[in-house]
């Protein structure tokens, strides 16, 4: 099905990350080239820049290092117009009055992740600061201001959209867990029931417009994407976008080709998955994975950032242009709470986070609490935390 664009926006920046307001027609950009993220408001066919936080800032200097511990984390209010950034030097709120400073709160480790509470009335940051550093968060009371203490997550949290439930991430460099927590609480409770991914790296899930399907963007070695089914965690759809991982030591072509693709460049549609690519086209795939199709969009120019509003349209940026698309198709349905219930239903409240007390899968395989102590045998084709563990336990 072809692509229209609906309204197209010159940002005048490089634009690496995109979030989309949970409800409004509110767009949120990360700037390539400097701590900062430029406000777009997508209204009567119009994309309008309405404001900003940072966007003064120095530019990142050459290197990694610079850009990790000044990139600012951001999450929407999941219902009012406010979005609140927090970086390594402060915290602050964006509204459409302006930019207010969030005080009294306690010091975290650097860089810190944020999230709101499903409710809206607590705010979560990571890591936490102080002896626990990442082995803990911080809860934020918005209306009295009392702070507390949550249990260690990463990267940011996302909403299932029939409600009920998040999902956010606990890494490790061997293996990075998705937690699903049942949604309504002031802290973060992560279930039983979790996937396990091999090494670290990974976005933020994002769960289809129906929430019968999760995908996670990753790793740290592979340009990669991966997508299960809801609530079952059946894996449904594996990609490896551009060459695989050769291994250790890693050619430079191969480390040229995996930094040329955004690591924010997926999105649900209806019944489909999209990709932006280098090249500055956009994949289709159907969730079987049985028929893919490519749509020329940017040429010449590659996709640096690509969501989904709420109200379904396809938001991408690239050569310092924001567009805002339509594959034609129907606004998304609302979710059914259905699958929410009944992967509650299957499940309980985690006691611990530790991959050997909770119920894993990889989408294919299971382990129960207690099956991971008993692995002395693994393949080459394992995972890596697999054969971790099963070193681990040869040794013993």
């Amino acid at each position: 099905m072809p692509v229209e664009p609906l309204a197209r926006n010159r940002c005048g920046a490089s634009v690496e990350r995109l979030l989309c307001h949970p409800r409004l027609p509110l767009i949120a950009g990360w700037d390539a080239e400097r701590p900062a993220i430029r406000i777009w408001e997508y209204a009567a066919g119009q994309v309008r820049e309405v404001g900003g936080v940072g966007t003064g800032s120095a530019v990142y200097d050459a290197g990694g290092r610079d850009r990790f511990e000044r990139t600012p984390a951001a999450a929407w209010h999941p219902s009012e117009p406010r979005l609140v950034m927090a970086d390594d030097t402060s915290t602050v709120c964006w509204t459409p009055a302006g930019v207010e400073a969030i005080d009294g709160l306690p010091p975290a480790e650097r860089p810190r992740n944020v999230a709101f509470s499903p409710d809206g009335q607590t705010l979560w940051l990571s890591p936490g600061g102080g002896e626990e550093g990442w082995n803990s968060s911080i809860t934020v009371d918005l209306a009295s201001g009392a702070t507390g203490t949550g249990p260690p997550w990463d990267t940011g949290v996302a909403a299932h959209p029939g409600g009920g439930l998040v999902a956010t991430l606990h890494s490790d460099q061997g293996a990075t867990l998705v937690l699903f927590c049942r949604a309504g609480e002031h802290v973060l409770r992560p279930m039983r029931r979790a996937l396990i991914l091999d090494c670290d790296g990974y976005e933020t899930p994002i769960f289809s417009p129906d929430g019968r399907h999760v995908a996670v963007r990753g790793n740290a070695y592979d340009n990669s994407v991966k997508v299960f089914e809801f609530p079952s965690l059946r894996r449904v759809l594996g990609l490896t976008l551009g060459e695989p991982n050769p291994g250790y030591p890693y050619p430079q072509e191969w480390l040229d080709g995996m930094r040329a693709w955004s690591r924010q460049n997926v999105a649900f549609g209806p019944g489909v998955l999209w990709i932006g690519t280098p090249e500055g086209r956009l994949i289709e795939v159907t969730i079987d994975g049985r028929q893919v199709t490519e749509h020329e969009l940017l040429p010449g120019s590659p996709v640096t950032a690509l969501t989904a509003a709420a109200t379904g349209e396809l938001i991408v940026a690239g050569d310092g242009t924001l567009l805002v698309l339509s594959d034609g198709r129907t606004s998304p349905a609302a979710a059914s709470t259905d699958a929410v219930t009944e992967f509650l239903a299957g499940t309980s409240d985690a006691s611990v986070i530790d991959m050997e007390q909770l119920d894993l899968t990889d989408g294919h395989r299971t382990w129960r609490p207690g099956d991971l102590e008993t692995v002395t045998d693994a393949s080459d084709g394992d995972p890596s935390w697999l054969r971790i563990v099963a070193a681990m336990n040869r040794r013993a």
